[in-house]
């Protein structure tokens, strides 16, 4: 999530033009909260909640958000080794999109399947038919592009198949510090799905590049995270 996000930092940043908010990272079960633990034990920021604390934490959280900003939609990026937690969080009043974290590279989380081990799992389609057969927001899925092994396209067609709204696409271009646009424009073109183009948007001129893809929407991470961003997409 390229640093903490929670309501009071969405809160600040949400004037800028952004219409969706993403809470998160959470962890949803023992596995991964035990992850998100050592994860903080080397000294990475992480959110960390005790399994009975986190579902009624970020309920807080999207209702601060709501409070704030009533026609912001908000999204919750999670964590879990099986759907259930899942579908549980999806059932918060106030979040508009329970997004499936497939995109972590962290070693804990990665270790336990969890993260972008998720996309090498052979039951994925079935993992996000059961979220969304039992979901009661929408449901996204984020997915870093061009992890070793795996077909980014095969995999988009998988989550859109699978009944996902939305595939949140981190066009990662290894050793480049700038989104991978071809692959980004393949999946557009090849899938009907709505997608969340994510990578390396720090500029208006990018946002516009992102959109010539194809994608139905862009999310802005690292160019954000001090609370503040030098151009403003209000009326783009």
């Amino acid at each position: 999530m390229a640093g903490i996000t929670n309501a009071e930092f969405l809160n600040k940043v949400i004037p800028y033009g952004f219409d969706v908010v993403t809470l998160g990272g959470y962890s949803l079960d023992e596995k991964t909260i035990e992850a998100s633990q050592k994860i903080i034990e080397r000294g990475r920021k992480e959110f960390h909640f005790e399994l009975d604390k986190i579902i009624p934490h970020i309920e807080s959280e999207a209702n601060q958000i709501k409070k704030t900003h009533p026609n912001v939609r908000v999204s919750a990026n999670v964590r879990s080794i099986n759907p259930e937690p899942i579908i549980e969080v999806s059932k918060i009043k106030n979040l508009d999109i329970i997004e499936l974290n497939c995109h972590c590279r962290q070693k804990e989380i990665t270790s336990i399947g969890c993260g972008q081990e998720m996309l090498k799992r052979p039951d994925l389609a079935e993992f996000i038919s059961q979220i969304v057969d039992g979901a009661k927001s929408e449901v996204s899925v984020k997915i870093r592009a061009n992890v070793e092994g795996i077909n980014t396209l095969d995999v988009a067609k998988i989550i859109e198949d699978a009944g996902a709204d939305y595939i949140h696409l981190d066009a990662m271009n290894p050793n480049v510090f700038d989104a991978d646009w071809k692959l980004l424009e393949n999946v557009c073109k090849n899938t009907d799905i709505k997608v969340i183009g994510n990578n390396s948007i720090d500029s208006i001129d990018k946002v516009k590049k992102m959109y010539q893809c194809g994608v139905y929407g862009f999310s802005i991470a690292r160019a954000i995270i001090s609370g503040t961003l030098n151009f403003n997409i209000s009326n783009f």
